[in-house]
């Protein structure tokens, strides 16, 4: 094959209207792959498709647990070709992932980390918000936010997949052709060498809202396309605003229309406008135009340098399910959302670390493959959610005529004098680790909160050195964590060995400043963080994932935790 022959990565979602200087992405040399020097067919037990935010983090998941699996891309870089800068908005859970990646420090000495967050109509101030003193967000090692372009993280996640081995990343592979069966499924790669053939026990989605394989598949979704068009510009100037999050539902400076304003890394602001729903998005993303609108925000006199400005237009889709046959949909392959409150990217991320543990468990043969199917329960509310949410702010900053329309004027006139209105205001939710409320993997009672989110809080070692939850989740390597709070009777401190010994299982003693250890693993709880992090109070049990969320807990060793372990491997599905 003419190795000019390989097509280049094409614009979307309207991206060929842009302009600015535009950034400096990393490119990866093409290596040919070893199939395409003989004829056998390699089997690989898994194969991801998709080299964008959602498929690095759980190629370099896989990484970290030791999991071989090969990633093949469409293209040399990171980054979407022609918006290179796109998704900004890193929220805590998804730091707290970048944590145990071992990125999390190359994001936030790059990023800018934000909590405030003020919303304006006109020139009044009607909502604003501070995370750092929501419950959601005050406990975790991690910020609430790092605002930081994403191209940015994807890179930090090909570096660390190539420090940690294991995944095999491959660049200018596109996938062309897809087949399955009772066996495998075969894939058929077009790289600038030539085609080739490999198969794999497991095929992850992450190729994004263009999906060839859902269409492939023919797999049902629910699609809804907003009539709202919009505007990116990636500008620095020389007015600096305050680093918050400033949006405006109604700007003077936009012809009423809404704005946000949130600081990146290298001191690149980036503004989204509004625009008229007949906007021409060639028109509205040419760069005198732009300077037209940034100085009618900023002022006349403002030095603007054009970084990249970009138009888009948002629709919400959802498929039914997240597996069909061997393959697992996830990010923008399973969900698109309005770009409200950053839940696009975090969600794939969230999705990523959420299958990475599961397939790892599977593979290595310490659970079954029945776990594989609690994915789609937890991944597929999580983004029906998000969709809804978005949607609700979406038809917020667009409203209808009638009712909604009438409802957005009568919010914005209460907010501006009453506090009780202000929180009726929507700009977009922000997000937050999604709930899990009925996923087979988890084991639900009263009082539990089986399924929720355990923040990164701190602890002492038992040497009086500090750590965090994800600290015991690097220790217990993939394995499922009980943290047992309290004193322990003999027999339970002997059923706890057994278990241990038994199954894929580490166990943690979590006592108060003075108590007197029984186990040789044991942390210190002073302020009672990690304890309030599980949900639990006094003398108790916590069945904490690998991802980080809670699958059961109770007050008793006894055969209820036996149980909730068999139901978070996959081995037990009677517990309803």
């Amino acid at each position: 094959m003419n190795p000019t022959a390989y097509r280049d990565t094409a614009p979307t979602n309207s991206y060929e209207f842009t302009s600015g200087s535009g950034y400096v992405l990393p490119e990866y040399p093409f290596v040919p792959p070893p199939e395409l020097q003989g004829s056998t067919v390699v089997r690989h037990p898994i194969v991801i498709v998709g080299g964008g935010i959602t498929g690095l983090t759980l190629a370099c998941s896989l990484a970290r647990l030791g999991v071989k699996a090969v990633l093949i891309d469409e293209d040399n870089t990171v980054g979407v070709k022609g918006a290179s800068s796109r998704g900004i908005c890193y929220t805590q859970k998804s730091l707290e992932i970048f944590e145990r990646l071992g990125i999390f420090e190359r994001i936030a000495a790059k990023g800018t980390q934000w909590s405030v967050g003020r919303t304006f109509a006109g020139e009044d101030e009607v909502y604003s918000f501070d995370l750092r003193q929501q419950g959601n967000f005050h406990l975790s090692s991690q910020p609430p936010f790092i605002n930081i372009q994403q191209f940015y993280i994807e890179a930090f996640l090909v570096d660390r997949i190539r420090e940690l081995g294991a995944v095999e990343l491959r660049w200018q592979n596109r996938l062309t052709a897809f087949e399955q069966n009772a066996e495998c499924a075969t894939l058929t790669v077009e790289t600038p060498a030539g085609s080739y053939r490999l198969e794999a026990e497991h095929v992850i989605d992450a190729t994004g809202s263009h999906s060839p394989l859902r269409q492939w598949l023919n797999v049902p979704f629910d699609s809804r396309r907003g009539d709202d068009r919009w505007c990116i510009a990636d500008v620095r100037f020389s007015t600096h605003p305050p680093v918050e999050r400033h949006t405006w539902i109604e700007a003077p400076f936009n012809e009423n229309r809404a704005v946000w304003q949130h600081l990146m890394a290298d001191d690149v602001w980036r503004i989204d406008y509004q625009m008229a729903p007949n906007a021409d998005p060639e028109q509205v993303s040419r760069e005198d135009v732009v300077r037209e609108r940034l100085a009618r925000q900023f002022g006349p006199d403002v030095d603007v340098e054009i970084v990249w400005v970009g138009p888009y237009a948002y629709r919400s889709e959802c498929v039914h399910a997240l597996r069909h046959g061997r393959v697992f949909l996830m990010g923008d392959s399973a969900k698109v959302v309005s770009p409200f409150g950053a839940r696009g990217g975090n969600t794939g991320v969230a999705d990523a670390d959420n299958l990475a543990w599961k397939l790892a468990a599977v593979l290595r043969g310490k659970a079954d493959a029945a776990l594989l199917e609690s994915y789609g329960d937890e991944r597929l509310e999580a983004a029906q959610q998000n969709v809804c949410v978005t949607n609700r702010t979406a038809r917020f900053l667009r409203p209808a005529d009638g009712a909604e329309r009438l409802f957005r004027q009568a919010t914005i006139g209460m907010a501006k004098q009453y506090p009780f209105a202000r929180t009726l205001i929507n700009t977009g939710r922000m997000a937050v680790a999604n709930p899990y409320s009925h996923s087979r993997a988890c084991t639900y009672a009263p009082g539990s909160a089986a399924g929720q989110s355990v923040q990164n809080v701190a602890f002492a070692w038992a040497d009086g050195s500090q750590g965090r939850v994800n600290d015991l989740l690097d220790w217990a390597a993939g394995d499922l964590l009980v943290l047992v709070f309290g004193d322990l009777s003999p027999s339970a401190l002997q059923r706890l060995r057994r278990l241990c010994f038994d199954a894929p299982v580490r166990s943690v003693q979590v006592l108060g400043i003075d108590a007197t250890a029984q186990a040789v693993e044991h942390v210190r709880d002073p302020h009672a963080h990690l304890q309030g992090a599980c949900h639990v109070f006094g003398h108790a049990w916590a069945l904490v994932r690998p991802d980080g969320y809670l699958a059961a807990s109770g007050e008793t060793v006894d055969g209820q935790l036996v149980a909730a372990i068999e139901r978070s491997l996959g081995l037990r599905g009677d517990i309803e």
